[in-house]
């Protein structure tokens, strides 16, 4: 690894994540340094985009939100926006969620949401302003933000799009422009439900589960994907494994399976397997990895006793998948086989995550932030405001 690379996790990414798990007040002080290591384990972003700026711009921004620092939040998250346009995964429920605290702002609605603007847009200028200069420059800016001619993906990535294609060749039925439009009125549609509820009920937790149905989304049905775009819905995900250790472990896990042709070109299958291991054994110390308790209310009450059998069996099919890719010659006709079996594989996968985070966010208790499972089995208790001090020791606040 370059020692930029790690420079730049020890200065962005690495503070912004262990602070927030600290303020955060999610788990009991004595775990707060094991979930710290057990996100920083998470094999996707230590062996594939380690050291990308925008991923902890973008958590520095999350963590400004969480502390009520709505003003700095905005221009730490269009700080990562403007380093990488991949962020624009993110931007919808930052949007959502902001204009949802200010329109529940009844004394300074209107100033609180121009206040947010103009930052937003101050950035932007500043970020900008050195190609603002020349026309060519700035349609040059947008040609390199947004590359439509490489493609609706690129090579075997676990989205919809290239799941079809093995049955329905998109790119030989539509042009180009059409297919443009047809992503971009799925991605829409898709995004619509999730951000609304984030309007109407703007709540932290909320906020992190549309961050991950946003990004996945994005992910699925959006042009111009790449395998390790997944990492941007894993962001979120890694932020949520203290609330939802089980389906969020699993992500993880599945998340990283979808790039092994990535590890296989670059030559870190050993350090594939023993990541991922290493990171099973510290989630597996740190969290208790079985479901949430179903109320009698929830939603298929009969699914969740089965569902630690679906995970052995999800993880088998992986290393099934793994070693088959490693050890088995495809045929001639189809050196792709593996590498388009673990897109397939994968992208069920992440369908049915996306189904089961959209459903826990519409569910998710409004006021106590708790699911209706967990609220029936836990006694609730108000939304705590955290607050830093000067001195190390951590003051909660009750509003």
């Amino acid at each position: 690894m370059r020692y930029t690379v790690f420079i730049a996790d020890l200065l962005i990414y690495i503070p912004a994540l262990c602070l927030y798990i600290y303020i955060s007040n999610k788990c009991e002080n004595s775990k707060i340094l094991l979930t710290s290591l057990s996100i920083l384990l998470y094999p996707g972003l230590m062996l594939i985009d380690h050291g990308h700026f925008h991923l902890g711009l973008a958590l520095w921004g999350i963590l400004a939100l969480f502390s009520d620092h709505d003003i700095l939040g905005s221009v730490a998250f269009t700080l990562s926006l403007c380093y990488k346009q991949m962020e624009l995964y993110h931007a919808w429920p930052f949007f959502c969620y902001l204009l949802g605290k200010c329109y529940h702002n009844k004394k300074n609605r209107l100033l609180k949401l121009i206040n947010i603007a103009l930052s937003v847009i101050a950035t932007f200028a500043v970020c900008f302003s050195p190609f603002l200069q020349r026309k060519e420059d700035i349609l040059q800016v947008f040609h390199r933000l947004f590359p439509f001619a490489r493609g609706l993906y690129e090579d075997k990535v676990a989205n919809i799009w290239c799941s079809l294609s093995v049955l329905i060749k998109l790119k030989e039925i539509f042009s180009l422009q059409s297919l443009l439009l047809l992503c971009l009125v799925c991605t829409v549609f898709s995004l619509l439900p999730s951000g609304l509820n984030l309007i109407r009920n703007p709540t932290f937790l909320k906020f992190k589960l549309a961050l991950a149905n946003s990004s996945l989304v994005f992910f699925l049905l959006s042009f111009q994907v790449h395998e390790k775009s997944i990492l941007l819905a894993a962001l979120p995900v890694c932020l949520l494994l203290p609330d939802y250790p089980f389906v969020s472990f699993w992500f993880l896990m599945i998340s990283t399976f979808s790039m092994f042709p990535l590890f296989v070109k670059d030559d870190l299958v050993l350090h594939y397997f023993s990541t991922l291991l290493l990171f099973y054994v510290v989630v597996g110390i740190t969290f208790n990895l079985t479901p949430n308790q179903p109320s009698k209310n929830q939603f298929l009450p009969w699914i969740y006793p089965l569902l630690p059998y679906m995970l052995v069996l999800s993880l088998a099919g992986c290393l099934l998948l793994n070693v088959a890719s490693l050890v088995v010659i495809p045929p001639p006709d189809k050196p792709d086989l593996f590498s388009v079996l673990i897109a397939i594989y994968s992208c069920i996968h992440f369908v049915l995550f996306l189904t089961y985070f959209n459903y826990v966010q519409f569910t998710v208790n409004s006021h106590t932030g708790k699911s209706s499972s967990e609220k029936s089995s836990q006694q609730t208790s108000p939304k705590k405001s955290i607050q830093i001090p000067a001195n190390n020791n951590r003051k909660i606040k009750k509003q």
